[in-house]
């Protein structure tokens, strides 16, 4: 059984509020790494991923009561385009503009029809009609020629009233839609939110109860994972060498070491998945030929080291052309397993960010990276480990980037969907840097 590493998105939920992943993006943007960085993060007890399911859940029932009333008012707006009619005022008045320019056109078709009477009367009258009779005939073609004036001038009062009506009424239409458009976005962010926390909180419960039947495996501080070469900025449409270097610092023998390798990528927002746009592949010294990485992200070329031993992986990230520039993160760990059933692995993750440049741009710096000395986001030991767990980016067929997770359960953030990982890595890198300076 592979030791199990607990999602990014856990580690947001953990330390911030729902409602904070769902407006994380800007700050995320603006904040660009100068430099590679690293940061480790501890494991979220079950009472904090408790209490951020359950925040998830009140953000998410609360968007989709928005929705609904959302939807209410865009009913409101739709007026004649429902069977019932819209109730909205807009509504109501463009209904009765329309009546009353259809009202308005009978009474000038009338008045019109009116005229023409009147006037052939009028031609009509016998040679031998007495004065009066043609006076009267007279009379009444002008006064229908007034009425059908009066009439025209109506007319085109009420049509352009029902125009002005009407406009006013299709731009509420269209602010409404526009608005209800946001809110059915706000909700489904909400409930990926929801559906990770959960998944999360599943998950932590499961791997309590196997811990207590079949034990844990410990925490080996001295098995290492160094990455050079890894640069600061990757560009679209280029591939990139690096390297990642595990060593065995401690006095046993490690009969099976795996490498733990995972990337996660977003747009400028911070919140669009980019991730089907990248594809991870590494070789070793026993498996030279290059390989793509798999849903499991335990690369297992390594084999078994000695004390004091190393072993070198050869990574290849390569971004497709159409990659969209943004922010990314590789996260990157060793686990040991050994013929008598110990294992192990160190506890915490190491993270690197980088920058995402759209095709053409100039490609950044591969200096080795340094940890980062930034602390880490919410109350000081209480932050949860942090996870390359992400949501596959379909690897096989189109060679995307294997997403994080363990061989030895689906993990959380599969069921959740691309969303929310984007949300909860947002969330971790902004949250830390918020602390940051509130700190300063």
């Amino acid at each position: 059984m592979k030791i199990r590493r607990v999602l990014a998105t856990a580690v947001a939920l953990a330390v911030t509020t729902p409602a904070a992943l769902l407006s994380v993006s800007p700050a995320y943007a603006d904040a660009k790494p100068a430099a590679q960085t690293q940061e480790k993060q501890s494991k979220p007890t079950i009472e904090e991923l408790e209490e951020a399911a359950a925040e998830a859940k009140k953000a998410y029932d609360k968007a989709a009561q928005a929705k609904a009333d959302g939807y209410a008012e865009l009913e409101k707006t739709l007026g004649d385009l429902t069977e019932a009619g819209g109730t909205h005022p807009l509504a109501v008045a463009s209904a009765a503009a329309k009546q009353a320019a259809k009202d308005a056109a009978a009474a000038k078709t009338a008045a019109d029809q009116a005229v023409t009477d009147a006037q052939a009367a009028l031609d009509d009258l016998p040679e031998d009609a007495t004065e009066e009779e043609k006076a009267a005939a007279a009379t009444a073609l002008s006064e229908a020629k007034t009425t059908a004036a009066t009439a025209a001038t109506t007319k085109t009062a009420a049509d352009t009233a029902a125009a002005e009506a009407g406009e006013k009424l299709t731009d509420a239409r269209i602010a409404a839609a526009r608005a209800y458009g946001v809110l059915v976005k706000a909700a489904e962010d909400a409930l990926a939110v929801k559906v990770a926390a959960d998944a999360a909180l599943a998950k932590a419960i499961k791997e309590a109860e196997e811990g207590e039947e079949g034990g844990d495996c410990e925490p080996e501080l001295d098995l290492t994972s160094k990455v050079t070469g890894l640069p600061d900025k990757l560009v679209a449409g280029t591939s990139t060498d690096f390297s990642l270097r595990v060593t065995n610092g401690s006095d046993r023998h490690m009969d099976e070491v795996l490498a733990f390798v995972s990337v996660h990528a977003t747009d400028k927002s911070g919140l669009k998945d980019t991730g089907k746009f990248f594809r991870l592949q590494w070789s070793t010294k026993s498996a030279p030929k290059w390989q793509n990485a798999d849903a499991d992200d335990y690369i297992d070329g390594v084999g078994a080291l000695k004390p004091g031993a190393h072993a070198d992986v050869k990574l290849r990230l390569t971004l497709d052309k159409a990659t969209p520039a943004g922010n990314g993160v590789a996260f990157f760990a060793a686990d040991f397993f050994n013929e008598d059933g110990s294992c192990g692995g160190a506890p915490d993750l190491d993270m690197y960010e980088f920058d995402v440049k759209a095709a053409g741009s100039k490609p950044g710096k591969t200096e080795d990276v340094k940890p980062s000395t930034t602390p880490r986001p919410g109350n000081t030991g209480t932050t949860p480990q942090g996870s390359a767990s992400g949501t596959p980016a379909s690897t096989g067929t189109n060679g995307s980037l294997a997403a994080t997770g363990s061989s030895s359960a689906t993990t959380p953030i599969a069921l959740a969907g691309g969303a929310a990982v984007l949300l909860g890595a947002a969330a971790v890198f902004v949250a830390r840097r918020r602390k940051t300076g509130s700190d300063a």
